[in-house]
């Protein structure tokens, strides 16, 4: 079910129905000389609405702002103000919220964002809201990790390399240009070797200053439908997970109790802890 899609009743009914709501927050930037700037929520999306059509949840529409601080350098990025973007999305999820869902997933569509969507899901804890976050951690579970290596027949990726190259021509080939990949493979250059264990807010173009990585001309939309369907599996399993939890919802009420009355809390632990018997 995508939001964008459906009439005010139905999208109402939805929220009664299923109560979650799936949003893929991606970004508008670099993905080398082949790929559509638009590559992360094209794929992103996609496999959001397979997962819903495997477990019903309502897809909220693409959502193209994301953290693309690095790639700023280069035609085409679309930032905001790093306090401004997390105003943004977190008044998102809360009109998400205000239109009946309880549940709101998270689901990762660029590695940007990393940081960022754990941050948000902290900072949801700075006010009591009608919904809870749940971040996807990854796009497939540990189970499936084998089958998708398998796929795969480069060993460095992560940003315009064979797997994305690969989720590209699976749903949008039209928009691949795989002559405008260089006959070189894109490995890290480690400029950075001399400060183990950092990270810099140029650490990426530090190791890939053209913005791709690896050798995506092993891609293929076969390659990119297979972990598709890995992905949209594992969000499936996720959303189903979700919709059956009480356990987050019901820790969240008793945190924010705590939170209005932390003395009365305090004492509360005080006085269930047993009773500390001591012999000679």
């Amino acid at each position: 079910m995508q939001w964008e899609a459906m009439t005010s009743t139905e999208l109402g009914d939805a929220a009664r129905k299923t109560d979650v709501c799936v949003v893929s927050i991606a970004s508008m930037e670099k993905h080398g000389e082949h790929l559509p700037l638009g590559s992360d929520y094209l794929f992103g999306h996609t496999c959001a609405c397979l997962a819903a059509e495997k477990e019903p949840a309502v897809v909220f529409p693409p959502f193209w702002l994301g953290q693309v601080n690095p790639a700023r350098a280069y035609p085409g990025a679309i930032g905001l103000p790093p306090l401004l973007l997390l105003e943004l999305i977190q008044s998102l999820f809360d009109e998400i919220g205000r239109n009946g869902f309880g549940k709101i997933i998270v689901f990762p569509s660029h590695g940007g964002n990393g940081a960022m969507q754990n941050f948000l899901v902290e900072a949801s804890l700075w006010e009591e809201k009608p919904y809870c976050l749940y971040l996807m951690r990854g796009w497939i579970t540990p189970d499936r990790r084998e089958a998708w290596n398998r796929t795969l027949d480069t060993s460095e990726f992560g940003h315009a390399c064979e797997a994305e190259t690969s989720h590209v021509l699976a749903v949008h080939p039209d928009l691949v240009k795989m002559d405008r990949i260089p006959s070189r493979p894109a490995f890290a250059l480690k400029r950075l070797r001399h400060l183990p264990q950092s990270n810099v807010g140029v650490s990426f173009v530090a190791d890939y200053p053209d913005f791709w990585i690896g050798e995506p001309k092993a891609a293929t939309a076969e390659k990119g439908e297979a972990m598709m369907q890995l992905i949209a599996d594992s969000l499936a399993e996720f959303i189903a997970a979700v919709k059956a939890d009480q356990v987050v919802p019901d820790l969240t009420r008793e945190f924010y109790e705590k939170v209005k009355h932390p003395l009365a809390a305090r004492q509360q632990e005080e006085t269930a802890q047993p009773v500390r018997r001591w012999s000679s």
